[in-house]
């Protein structure tokens, strides 16, 4: 299957950034390559290319849509909370620019045995990285967790409202026997929400489908871990983008941004500072870039899509 996926604010991104010619830049969720296709363009030919992915078709895809480029290029099959040990890795000190573009992609969503998707029927699986044979898949969470902790993932990582209520019809319906696909769970889930709220807002499964992959892929806890090193190894003036598709996301990038930005940890109201904490950062996006509404009629899934920027002091 081709790897087809349309980049998100791909121009604002790349010209946000402002690299330069030479520049070392690392793109620490790869995906098909089209945020790449453009940065590899602009670094010319004495710039460097690293490109991270827990994907390992990605990757492969990535690399052929990119070897045009005249840019050393490097790829590594990791996680991109692992930043630091990627960059000592391959010898690079510090890089000029970062991307982050955070969820998942459309080539996932398409292909219906990753099991990302209520639209497609296909396994529950919902692993970012499908050669990881020891963590958990979706099927692993619909039938293993508790009724609790699934009402907490559905409630706290989907923001569902009926939360409680799909939860026990999950715990209901796996009494009966196991429940092993996405259109088993889609199907469960529209029982659980009343016809009157179907009516209206998005896929009554796009919550809890949207929840129990960030749980399988503990993709909030690595954004947590990843992020600060992120802004650690660039180089001053260097510039670090961030792609978010859900408040939660959005809520872990704007708080780092503004910590590094603002680090004082003193009283309010204190005369001088004296936790020691100097900011070493400034936010280039006071408020996030939302893409176009051009853009939203053309590529629906940018809609809920939000680009904030940071510059190393």
């Amino acid at each position: 299957m081709e790897y087809r996926h349309t980049s998100v604010l791909a121009r604002e991104t790349v010209d946000g950034l402002e690299l330069k010619p030479g520049s070392t830049f690392c793109d620490g969720t790869l995906g098909g390559g089209g945020h790449a296709a453009l940065i590899c363009e602009k670094i010319g030919s004495e710039g460097f290319f690293l490109g991270l992915d827990k994907d390992s078709e990605a990757i492969a895809a990535a690399r052929e849509r990119l070897e045009r480029f005249d840019c050393k290029k490097l790829f590594s099959h990791t996680s991109f909370e692992n930043i630091k040990a990627a960059l000592t890795e391959a010898g690079i000190p510090a890089v000029d620019g970062a991307l982050l573009d955070l969820g998942v992609s459309s080539r996932q969503l398409d292909e219906a045995g990753r099991g990302f998707s209520y639209m497609n029927d296909g396994p529950l699986d919902m692993r970012m990285d499908a050669s990881d044979s020891e963590g958990p898949r979706a099927e692993d969470v619909v039938n293993g967790y508790s009724e609790e902790e699934l009402c907490r993932v559905i409630r706290d990582f989907g923001e569902e409202r009926w939360a409680k209520r799909i939860a026990s019809f999950i715990v209901a319906e796996r009494g009966r026997g196991r429940i092993s696909s996405t259109a088993e769970l889609t199907e469960i889930i529209k029982r659980a929400i009343p016809a009157a709220a179907r009516r209206d807002g998005p896929h009554p499964a796009k919550r809890t489908f949207q929840a129990i992959r960030i749980e399988v892929n503990d993709e909030l806890g690595a954004l947590k871990r990843g992020i600060g090193d992120f802004i650690d190894v660039l180089r001053p003036g260097g510039r670090i983008a961030v792609i978010t598709f859900h408040s939660l996301e959005d809520r872990i990038v704007k708080e780092a941004f503004r910590g590094r930005e603002d680090p004082c940890e003193c009283p309010e109201g204190a005369p001088v500072c004296v936790c020691g904490k100097v900011r070493d950062a400034k936010r280039v996006t006071k408020k996030p870039i939302i893409p176009s509404a051009e853009e939203m009629e053309e590529n629906p899934r940018a809609r809920s899509a939000k680009l904030r920027i940071l510059e190393k002091l």
